[in-house]
């Protein structure tokens, strides 16, 4: 096992210079614990926890390693005045800064990010082509993974019967996670890949032809090909955390020329004439459902960039309040007219 085959390149090499000389370590978190993280290197795995400074400063769980993370590590002595050894386990100084980033809105009613995978190349977005199949679901896994900065690809189960499930993708030192609600295959493809039983699958429920949730943590796997994959949990919601409108507008394509053909620049393509996306939607061209996923979509990452970026949100109140105002005046017009 080498850095290179854990998918280290020039950029994690230039951020980690700073630890370079004082007697610290790269290593990358496969797994992640309640407490402490298991590590890949090239001296093998490696059991580690937070310092307790690293603990302090983070603002955020954002801040604290998560799987597919670099890490800045120093070995601990098994006794004093002994030499390191791995086997005695590590302590987690700091996270190189993220090349991508795959995270949502926790779950819940707090308002934290969740980080998916970290330090991914390829994200694939894993599908089932039974009852859990949706286009809608698959816009929004597309939307969120392009604001990650990893390659999406939509990957429909049962692929794992390709007579070369490796080819392609699935390069030495590359990272792929694997997303998707539960029951749709990723681990089973997993396994496929690995050629082993290692991670637990389950059949579907009968009743309702969903997935039981067989994974229950995100782990990084090396592939004997020499590739990386990272096995994640189903997940029931996919909330917005940094989606940018740049994402929404990459997800859908087709509707963004649409409103570029439209007369008006700010076509709100509501009652304006000469707008190309009512036009396309009387015609059939444009199919109504994915306009109402495009409208949701928009919405909810205006919210999600309101909600991180006090600017924005000061805009929007400014915005309901010039509207309030003008509503309270035109009713006091009325009203003297009367």
């Amino acid at each position: 096992m080498t850095l290179a085959s854990l998918g280290w390149n020039d950029g994690f090499a230039a951020a980690f210079h700073r630890f370079s000389n004082d007697g610290f370590l790269p290593a990358r978190v496969a797994l992640e614990h309640k407490h402490a993280y298991e590590l890949l290197s090239p001296l093998g795995e490696i059991a580690a926890e937070c310092t307790g400074r690293l603990l302090h400063n983070a603002r955020s769980r954002g801040d604290l390693p998560a799987v597919g993370d670099w890490v800045a590590i120093r070995l601990r002595t098994p006794v004093l005045g002994a030499a390191p050894d791995p086997a005695a386990g590590a302590d987690i100084h700091a996270v190189l800064p993220r090349q991508t980033c795959f995270s949502r809105r926790a779950a819940g009613d707090r308002d934290d990010e969740q980080i998916l995978a970290a330090n991914v190349d390829t994200v694939f977005l894993v599908t089932g082509l039974d009852q859990n199949y949706s286009p809608r679901r698959i816009e929004r896994y597309l939307a969120v993974a392009r604001a990650s900065g990893a390659e999406p690809v939509v990957l429909l189960n049962k692929s794992d019967l390709h007579a070369d499930p490796a080819g392609g993708w699935l390069t030495p030192g590359r990272t792929v996670a694997l997303l998707g609600s539960s029951g749709v295959g990723k681990s089973t493809l997993i396994n496929r890949l690995l050629g082993k039983e290692r991670l637990d699958t389950g059949a579907l429920s009968a009743a309702v032809n969903k997935g039981r949730h067989t994974t229950t943590r995100r782990e990084l796997i090396p592939l004997d090909a020499g590739a990386l994959v990272i096995d994640t949990p189903g997940m029931r919601e996919l909330q917005f955390w940094e989606v940018d409108e740049a994402a929404v507008d990459g997800t859908f394509g087709d509707i963004a020329a649409l409103a570029a053909s439209c007369r008006f620049h700010d076509c709100t393509h509501g009652e304006e004439p000469g707008c190309a996306v009512q036009a396309a939607l009387e015609d059939g061209t444009l199919d109504e459902a994915r306009w109402q996923s495009y409208v949701k979509l928009q919405r909810e990452q205006a919210y999600a960039a309101r909600r991180v970026d006090p600017r924005l949100a000061r805009q929007e109140r400014d915005r309901w309040k010039k509207l309030l105002n003008g509503v309270k005046a035109r009713e006091r017009f009325e009203r003297g007219i009367e």
